[in-house]
Protein backbone atom coordinates (compact mmCIF):
# COMPACT_ATOMS: atom_id res chain seq x y z
CA UNK A 1 0.00 0.00 0.00
CA UNK A 2 1.38 3.82 -0.46
CA UNK A 3 0.64 6.66 1.04
CA UNK A 4 -1.72 7.96 -1.65
CA UNK A 5 -3.74 4.83 -1.91
CA UNK A 6 -4.16 5.07 1.74
CA UNK A 7 -5.51 8.47 1.90
CA UNK A 8 -7.98 7.49 -0.67
CA UNK A 9 -9.03 4.31 1.88
CA UNK A 10 -9.09 6.28 5.22
CA UNK A 11 -10.96 9.39 2.98
CA UNK A 12 -14.37 6.84 1.32
CA UNK A 13 -14.19 5.17 4.68
CA UNK A 14 -14.18 8.03 6.78
CA UNK A 15 -17.30 9.69 4.58
CA UNK A 16 -19.07 6.95 4.62
CA UNK A 17 -18.94 5.84 7.72
CA UNK A 18 -19.96 9.95 8.87
CA UNK A 19 -22.95 9.26 6.90
CA UNK A 20 -24.47 6.04 8.08
CA UNK A 21 -23.95 7.83 11.82
CA UNK A 22 -25.84 11.25 10.48
CA UNK A 23 -28.55 10.56 8.38
CA UNK A 24 -31.82 9.69 10.20
CA UNK A 25 -32.50 6.81 8.01
CA UNK A 26 -29.87 5.56 8.52
CA UNK A 27 -30.08 1.97 11.56
CA UNK A 28 -26.53 3.74 12.74
CA UNK A 29 -28.12 6.88 13.03
CA UNK A 30 -26.76 9.03 16.07
CA UNK A 31 -26.85 12.73 15.62
CA UNK A 32 -26.98 15.19 12.16
CA UNK A 33 -23.83 16.41 13.85
CA UNK A 34 -21.68 13.47 12.07
CA UNK A 35 -22.48 15.06 9.09
CA UNK A 36 -20.25 17.89 10.27
CA UNK A 37 -17.60 15.22 10.12
CA UNK A 38 -18.60 14.14 6.48
CA UNK A 39 -18.08 18.21 5.51
CA UNK A 40 -14.59 18.20 7.06
CA UNK A 41 -13.34 15.40 4.94
CA UNK A 42 -14.65 17.47 2.18
CA UNK A 43 -13.06 20.41 2.69
CA UNK A 44 -9.55 18.27 3.43
CA UNK A 45 -10.19 16.19 0.44
CA UNK A 46 -10.82 20.04 -1.81
CA UNK A 47 -7.59 22.05 0.01
CA UNK A 48 -5.46 18.51 -0.67
CA UNK A 49 -6.53 19.01 -4.72
CA UNK A 50 -5.41 22.53 -4.47
CA UNK A 51 -2.10 22.82 -1.97
CA UNK A 52 -1.01 19.29 -2.41
CA UNK A 53 -0.85 19.16 1.91
CA UNK A 54 -2.07 16.16 3.67
CA UNK A 55 -1.75 15.91 7.60
CA UNK A 56 -2.67 12.00 7.10
CA UNK A 57 -0.02 11.51 4.34
CA UNK A 58 2.15 13.19 6.68
CA UNK A 59 1.34 10.81 9.30
CA UNK A 60 1.45 7.96 7.03
CA UNK A 61 5.03 8.54 6.08
CA UNK A 62 6.49 8.94 9.32
CA UNK A 63 5.06 5.75 10.25
CA UNK A 64 6.57 4.33 7.50
CA UNK A 65 4.52 3.80 4.49
CA UNK A 66 6.14 3.86 1.09
CA UNK A 67 5.32 6.97 -1.41
CA UNK A 68 5.62 4.32 -4.39
CA UNK A 69 5.28 0.66 -4.95
CA UNK A 70 8.63 -0.81 -5.49
CA UNK A 71 9.20 -2.16 -8.95
CA UNK A 72 8.89 -6.05 -7.67
CA UNK A 73 5.03 -5.22 -6.50
CA UNK A 74 3.74 -4.57 -9.87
Amino acid sequence: MTVDRLIRIFAGSFILISLALGVEGSPLFVSKWALAFTAFVGANLLQFGFTNVCPLGWMLRKAGVPDQASACAR
